[in-house]
C-alpha cells in the first residue's frame, strides 16, 4: 500500500535583498522571489532591502530567526567577492547547522548557465532556531535558478523523499 500524499503546508517566508545600489522599486530579484513564493502558496512574512553591511544583515536575520512566525528566509545579494559582499560572513555565524549541499547544488546547477563563473558564487544556507536561511546571489537569473531548481521543491511539504518543512515545524517549539 502506498503512502498517502502529504498535504501542502504554507510557510511564512521573509525576503531580504542586500544592495548598495538598488531601491525596493528596482529590486527585480527580491520581487521575483516574492512572486514565486506567493504563487507557490506560501506567505510573505516580511521583506526588506538593506545595504551590504554585515551588522545590518545580522540584525535583520536575527530578528526573523527569533520570530516564531517566520519559517524561512531567502536572501538575494552580497554573495560575491567584491569588497562589500558579506552575506556569507554575516549569515554563517548565525547558523546552528549549515546546509552544505545547498551551495554545492546551486553551483552545480548554475554551471549550465554561467560556466565556471559559478565558482565565484558563495551561495550558502543553514538552519538557525528552526528557521531556514537560504542566501542567493543578487541577479534575477540566480534567484530563478535557486527557486526553480532547489527551493521550490525543498520548501514544499509534498516533496518526497524529504524536504525542509518538518524542520521548520518541529525544531523550534515556537514554530
Amino acid at each position: 500500500m502506498s503512502k498517502p500524499a502529504a498535504a501542502f503546508i504554507p510557510l511564512n517566508i521573509a525576503i531580504l535583498t542586500v544592495s548598495d545600489s538598488r531601491t525596493l522599486a528596482e529590486d527585480t530579484s527580491g520581487q521575483y522571489l516574492v512572486d514565486q513564493l506567493t504563487a507557490a502558496g506560501h506567505n510573505l512574512a516580511d521583506r526588506e532591502l538593506i545595504t551590504d553591511d554585515i551588522y545590518q544583515i545580522r540584525a535583520v536575520l536575527s530578528r526573523w530567526i527569533a520570530d516564531p512566525q517566520v519559517h524561512a528566509v531567502i536572501t538575494t545579494g552580497g554573495t560575491g567577492f567584491y569588497v562589500r559582499d558579506s552575506m556569507p560572513e554575516a549569515a554563517s555565524v548565525l547558523f546552528d547547522k549549515t546546509v552544505d549541499g545547498f551551495g554545492e547544488m546551486f553551483r552545480l546547477i548554475s554551471k549550465d548557465d554561467i560556466g565556471m563563473s559559478t565558482i565565484q558564487s558563495r551561495a550558502v544556507a543553514g538552519m538557525a532556531n528552526g528557521t531556514g536561511i537560504f542566501c542567493l546571489p543578487g541577479s534575477s537569473g540566480a534567484c530563478r535558478t535557486g527557486w526553480e531548481d532547489i527551493l521550490k521543491d525543498q520548501l514544499d511539504s509534498r516533496t518526497r523523499p524529504c524536504n525542509f518543512v518538518p524542520h521548520f515545524m518541529h525544531t523550534n517549539p515556537g514554530h
